[in-house]
């Protein structure tokens, strides 16, 4: 079977990492790259040994081969990105966050069910085998009923252009605190009844870091911490009646290290060999644009829309706003 043709839109940072990962995979290849600079999208073809190089992404959307495109910008060009590409009626790989807010993914995603054109969300943990390993473990009752969790994830990354303007939908939430938020829906799942959340607020108008503490109705709590200030451990912990379990980077499981009430570890489950991690979010956009269907049951749109609207409802109690939806 031929290798799907992936455009790939925008290319900075995290557009590299996606094209190195599509010249080991061989299921789908980097076909063609779109910048708003033409001399900036050859040297991204160039370096990464993809066919085609546009200087605008029109041009990149009229391309008749494309079969898959990835949107690698700011979140606040995804919505009208990702209609654009539906209108056009290429498939979307759309990076976190899906849009900026609630509002937003639901009209991407109700012209995607209008079109009945492929879109999910890279939100990679999603999709790699960790995290049915994971879903697994959680329910082995290795360290009895998994009462609570902790996850902490940040980068010293708030000097980056999409990271500290708010017109980019810059801040911690969207960049890196969408990741232990979806640590905690792995573990937990929906059914949340309380939010507490405190953030501290920088100078352009996003959050630097933040606290959350979700209570659900089973009773379970999730702490999560979040920062674009500075680098924390990564670890998401699992607290069990008989046990406990840590995981080692919740942006890209690496293990799984099982201790029981004596602190002794009593087991390592190790993350399978990978390529970057990237290659499993592909590989589920490829197997359902064959497969005929629009949404991954890695990531349905329902939850797309209920982690949008989980991180609407943090953003409101700060009071923070993004300059379009003053």
């Amino acid at each position: 079977m031929s290798r799907l043709r992936m455009g790939i839109l925008g290319a900075g940072g995290i557009a590299r990492v996606m094209a190195d990962t599509l010249q080991k995979m061989d299921t789908a290849e980097a076909y063609a790259v779109a910048a708003r600079d033409l001399d900036r999208a050859q040297a991204f073809a160039d370096e990464f040994s993809v066919k085609h190089a546009y200087g605008s992404y029109e041009e990149l959307l009229r391309d008749p081969k494309v079969e898959l495109i990835y949107i690698a910008t700011p979140h606040s060009l995804h919505k009208e990105q990702a209609m654009r590409c539906l209108e056009a009626g290429k498939p979307v790989l759309c990076e976190k966050a899906f849009t900026s807010n609630a509002s937003e993914a639901r009209e991407v995603l109700e012209t995607a069910r209008e079109k009945q054109v492929f879109i999910t969300e890279a939100i990679w943990p999603r999709y790699m085998p960790m995290a049915k390993i994971l879903k697994d473990f959680c329910g082995s009752g290795k360290i009895g009923e998994i009462k609570a969790l902790t996850a902490n994830l940040g980068y010293p990354v708030f000097q980056n252009e999409r990271i500290h303007r708010a017109d980019l939908a810059g801040g911690a939430l969207l960049d890196v605190g969408v990741y232990p938020l979806t640590f905690a829906s792995i573990v937990f799942g929906g059914g949340i009844e309380d939010i507490t959340a405190s953030a501290v607020i920088s100078e352009e108008g996003v959050d630097l870091q933040n606290s959350i503490i979700l209570t659900y109705k089973g009773g379970q709590t999730a702490t999560i911490f979040s920062t674009v200030t500075g680098p924390t451990d990564r670890q998401g912990i699992l607290y069990g009646t008989a046990g406990y379990a840590i995981v080692e980077n919740i942006n890209n499981f690496e293990e799984i290290n099982v201790y029981n009430t004596d602190h002794k570890r009593i087991e390592r489950i190790e993350r399978p060999a990978q390529i970057t991690g990237y290659e499993y979010e592909v590989q589920a956009a490829v197997d359902c644009i064959r497969e005929g269907k629009i949404e991954c049951p890695q990531m349905p749109h329902k939850e797309i829309v209920r982690i949008m609207e989980l991180m609407d409802k943090i953003r409101a109690g700060w009071g923070m706003k993004y300059p379009w939806e003053m």
